[in-house]
C-alpha cells in the first residue's frame, strides 16, 4: 500500500509539474528524493486550499483516468438528463476523446438545447482538434452574436478555421481580436506567427514585444505556466531584430 501511495505522489507531482512548467530541477527531485521529494514539492509548489480539496480526486484521474468516464456513464443511465450528458461530454473533452465528447454534446443540443453556447463553445473545440473545420465554422457562425463570444478562445478558433477554409481576410479579422493585453498568451504567440506568416512583420513584432514586456510584470504562477510561450515568444523576438 505504501509502495502504491508513494507511486501516485510521484505521478501527480510529474503531473502538476507538466501542467505549471516549474523549475525543471524538481523533476530530480521527485523521481530520487522518495519520499521527502514529492512531499517537498506538494507543499512548495501544490498546496493551498482549493487544490488540497482536488488531490486526492486528481491522483485518482491519474492513476485511473476511465474512472471518472465510467461513473459519470453510470449516472447518465441512471438519469438520462441534460446535465449528466454534457458532464460526460465534458470529461471525454479532458482525456481528448473528441469523437465520444462530439457525440453526446451533439445529443444534448438535439434534446432542445441547440442554442446553449456552453456546450457549442466545447463542440467547436472538439471539432478544430478533430481538423473538422467545416463544422467549427458551422457552429461558431450560430454563437457569433453571444456577447461570450467576442474576444475568446473560441473566436480564435473560428479564425483559424476559416484561414485553413482559405477565408483570409476574414480569418485575421476574427484571429485580431485575441490581441487582448496579459492574456491568451498562447494564442497571442500564434497569431504573431499568423501574421509573419502572411509577411505582416511589422504587427508580428508589436504583438512579440507585448508579450516580452508583459512578462516582466507576471505573477509567479503564471510565470510558471507560460514559461515556454514567453521563451519562444522571446527567441522569436530577437531572431526578427536580428535579420531586420
Amino acid at each position: 500500500m505504501y509502495f502504491y501511495l508513494l507511486i501516485a505522489l510521484k505521478l501527480y507531482c510529474l503531473y502538476h509539474f507538466y501542467k505549471n512548467r516549474t523549475d525543471y530541477y524538481w523533476v530530480f527531485i521527485i523521481l530520487f528524493i522518495p519520499v521527502l521529494g514529492p512531499l517537498a514539492y506538494l507543499l512548495t509548489q501544490v498546496y493551498n486550499k482549493r487544490d488540497a480539496e482536488k488531490l486526492t480526486g486528481e491522483i485518482t484521474h491519474i492513476i485511473n483516468p476511465t474512472k471518472k468516464i465510467k461513473d459519470l456513464e453510470k449516472q447518465l443511465k441512471f438519469s438520462e438528463s441534460y446535465q449528466n450528458r454534457v458532464n460526460l461530454a465534458d470529461a471525454y473533452l479532458e482525456i481528448k476523446d473528441y469523437d465520444h465528447a462530439i457525440l453526446h454534446y451533439k445529443e444534448a443540443l438535439d434534446d432542445g438545447f441547440n442554442t446553449n453556447f456552453y456546450v457549442i463553445k466545447n463542440l467547436i473545440t472538439c471539432y478544430y482538434n478533430t481538423k473538422d473545420y467545416k463544422s467549427v465554422i458551422a457552429y461558431a457562425e450560430k454563437i457569433s452574436n453571444h456577447t461570450e463570444f467576442k474576444k475568446s478562445r473560441t473566436q480564435f478558433l473560428y479564425g483559424l478555421a476559416l484561414e485553413k477554409e482559405g477565408d483570409y481576410d476574414i480569418a485575421e479579422a476574427n484571429l485580431r481580436q485575441i490581441d487582448v493585453r496579459f492574456s491568451f498568451y498562447e494564442e497571442r504567440l500564434v497569431l504573431a506567427k499568423y501574421l509573419l506568416d502572411k509577411n505582416k512583420k511589422q504587427d508580428a513584432l508589436d504583438i512579440l514585444e507585448e508579450l516580452n514586456n508583459e512578462a516582466q510584470h507576471m505573477t509567479k504562477p503564471n510565470k510558471r505556466l507560460y514559461k515556454t510561450t514567453i521563451q519562444e515568444a522571446k527567441k522569436l523576438l530577437i531572431t526578427l531584430n536580428v535579420s531586420a
